[in-house]
């Protein structure tokens, strides 16, 4: 279980991004989501150990993980995936999975993983991770990498960003998958309706504040109706189905 006490984060220029965050998140799929500014992707830096929150303790399992490095947390268990994937020049994908899954790894297995993410393992495993492969490509190539660690919490920092609609539907199609499988925890910051949608709760963040948390069906309704706080994720959401 992962839990947020107090967590707070000021930037430097003293500007407040986070205050006050309590969440304890131990369901298999979550989703946060809110209004861009909100503060999601700095939560989810801090949670990875990118940043270090000015104020309170995040917690993975009863341990305190606050001060523990990006390594550190890495093999307690945690992985995060980046809104744009990294391109490593001279590194294969094999080489990258074989890296994830550990020093026992088989190109098999590699192959097995590159299938469950809808990608050729024939025409994939010996590609490199360079500017041949598109925003599509690299994000399932990466989700592949969180499916060969099995980590017990898996962070995806928007993962519909940059990607065509083709892309897109098989995203979502690779986190049904990966809904029904997991025995750990997935955490995806989206304002993607079909994301929200199978999510099992949803975390909606507002000006640095959790506002909102719990099952999907209590939260995405009032998300969607465009009342009130939720009015700027509506526009977002509207936005988002248009550019998709």
């Amino acid at each position: 279980m992962l839990e947020l006490q107090h967590v707070g984060f000021v930037a430097e220029g003293e500007k407040e991004i986070l205050r006050d965050v309590n969440l304890k998140i131990d369901d298999r799929f979550v989703a946060i989501t809110g209004p861009n500014g909100g503060g999601k992707s700095t939560l989810a830096k801090l949670i990875m150990g990118i940043e270090k929150p000015t104020s309170g303790r995040i917690l993975l399992d009863g341990e305190d993980i606050t001060e523990l490095s990006i390594t550190e947390r890495a093999n307690k268990g945690v992985s995060y995936a980046f809104q744009q994937p990294v391109r490593f020049k001279g590194l294969r994908v094999k080489d990258l999975l074989k890296l994830a899954g550990g020093k026992t790894s088989t190109i098999s297995e590699a192959c097995a993983v590159l299938s469950e993410v809808g990608l050729c393992a024939r025409d994939y495993v010996d590609r490199e991770l360079n500017d041949t492969l598109s925003g599509g490509e690299l994000k399932r190539i990466e989700i592949a990498m969180a499916l060969a660690r099995g980590t017990k919490l898996t962070v995806f920092d928007e993962p519909e960003a940059g990607i065509d609609l083709w892309s897109f539907q098989n995203l979502i199609h690779v986190f049904e998958k990966m809904h029904e499988r997991t025995q750990g925890t997935i955490l995806i910051i989206s304002h993607q309706e079909r994301i929200l949608n199978i999510a099992d709760k949803i975390v909606y963040v507002k000006a640095g504040q959790v506002e909102k948390y719990g099952p999907r069906e209590d939260i995405l309704p009032g998300l969607l109706s465009g009342n009130g706080a939720c009015k700027a994720l509506t526009d977002k959401l509207a936005h988002t189905k248009e550019a998709l």
